[in-house]
């Protein structure tokens, strides 16, 4: 077996879960039973200004948990946000160091807490760690101390993934961190803590749900890899048999409830649905892989000039994560229908709930994301962001460095065909 030149052999892990209305609630135990005794709480001041991480706070004090807060995570993190993370836990810790990490809020909180538990426990620079060719690439150099990851928005599942995401500031480009130690050891999914989310908030995070699971579901599958050795193998291994089952399940919740969840956020059924999807995405995507519509996603955020979304309360220009990975994905899939145009279909039918359009094949997912994003308030492209066509080059250029995204492409896009696709992607519709 080992003189196969092509990879027979995928890795699929997840956290423990700990999912419905009331979950938050039993966070004192869950911590306290991992044999955590200091623990830093990470957050950020929206969700610092709900009460939930004070109610947090007093669950880990009645559990025996003695604990610190952290609450000036930065929504998008970056390399400086997350350098001063870092050293505001180093402050907070003093001279007994945390033996454990909490993050409650979205993906911004999440990430940031993989970030500070890995430069925390293996010391460096965040840029050591960031994926080649933007950063050093470098694995952990330590053990990492356990994170529980309390999630308050469907969209990420970076409660479930071992990735972190990060502007680079200096090169105006997203990136990540990826390893598999990134992942926290718990995932808790309390649908309560979502329903007062603002419906423009439900509709980005819930695109990123969608480009999660549709792009693992249509990524290269593992088989066509070359063969890595034990000592190689990386978190994204390419379509796999259960990340398939994840994706799917994840697509069927999004079409029951997605709309529902952004016009009726009180809709406790909805809410969960979404939770779930999320959860179930990321249970996917953070084995199989994202490709095209994620790799063109971060220069689209890291070069924004004006824009200011809907329901954030931005202090500067930003394009929230699943608003930027959306933009590009029906021109993308309309580009890897090719690959396997069965799949591609089928990704269409569930997410449609079984009512895809009678287009061509090849304009069935693209149609149904459109019908989505239109019904929920997404931008309608590019152009809709603030960019347009002489932007196009730079797009590209930061599009080109994400190669560990790109390399999970079942079709590889020279830059050319990313061009078409920033062209294509100015105005959906």
């Amino acid at each position: 077996m080992t003189d196969l030149l092509t990879e027979s052999v995928f890795t699929w892990g997840a956290p423990p879960l700990k999912f419905g209305p009331g979950a938050v609630d039993e966070i004192g135990y869950d911590v306290a039973r991992l044999g955590v005794r200091r623990v830093l709480v990470l957050t950020d001041p929206r969700i610092a200004a709900t009460g939930l991480p004070a109610r947090v706070g007093e669950a880990l004090k009645a559990a025996g948990v003695d604990h610190a807060l952290y609450d000036q995570v930065h929504c998008e993190p970056t390399d400086d946000s997350l350098r001063a993370a870092v050293t505001a836990a180093a402050e907070l810790a003093g001279d007994d160091e945390f033996d454990g990490y909490l993050a409650v809020g979205g993906g911004s909180v999440i990430d940031t807490a993989k970030a500070v538990n890995l430069l925390s426990t293996s010391g460096g620079d965040v840029m050591d760690y960031v994926n080649k060719p933007v950063g050093g690439g470098q694995a952990p150099r330590k053990p990492m101390k356990p994170l529980v990851a309390v999630s308050t928005t469907a969209g990420t599942g970076a409660e479930s993934t071992p990735v972190c995401v990060l502007d680079i500031l200096g090169l105006k480009v997203k990136s990540g961190i990826s390893h598999p130690s990134l992942r926290p050891v718990l995932a808790v999914v309390d649908p309560l803590v979502t329903l007062s989310l603002p419906a423009a908030v439900t509709a980005a995070a819930g695109m990123d749900i969608v480009c999660h699971a549709l792009e693992s579901y249509t990524a290269r599958p593992y088989t066509s890899f070359l063969r890595h050795t034990a000592e190689t193998r990386v978190a994204y291994n390419g379509s796999n048999p259960v990340s398939d089952v994840w994706a799917e399940k994840a697509l069927t919740l999004i079409a029951k409830s997605f709309r529902r969840a952004v016009l009726v956020g009180t809709d406790l059924n909805a809410r969960s649905d979404m939770m779930a999807a999320a959860t179930f995405a990321g249970m996917g995507f953070g084995n199989a892989g994202v490709h095209i519509p994620h790799a063109c996603a971060y220069p689209i955020a890291g070069m924004v000039s004006e824009y200011r979304p809907a329901g954030y309360d931005a202090d500067e220009p930003m394009v929230p994560h699943g608003q930027s990975v959306s933009l590009t994905a029906p021109a993308a899939f309309r580009f890897t229908f090719p690959t396997d145009p069965e799949r591609h279909v089928r990704a269409a039918d569930l997410l449609s709930g079984g009512a895809a359009s009678d287009a061509p094949p090849v304009e069935r997912l693209p149609a149904t994301l459109v019908a989505l994003m239109r019904d929920i308030g997404i931008p309608s492209g590019v152009a809709a962001v603030g960019f347009a066509e002489a932007d196009v080059d730079a797009l590209v250029e930061g599009t080109v460095k994400q190669q560990r995204l790109l390399n999970v492409a079942p079709r590889t896009p020279s830059a050319e065909d990313l061009a078409g696709i920033f062209r294509a992607s100015m105005e959906n519709w």
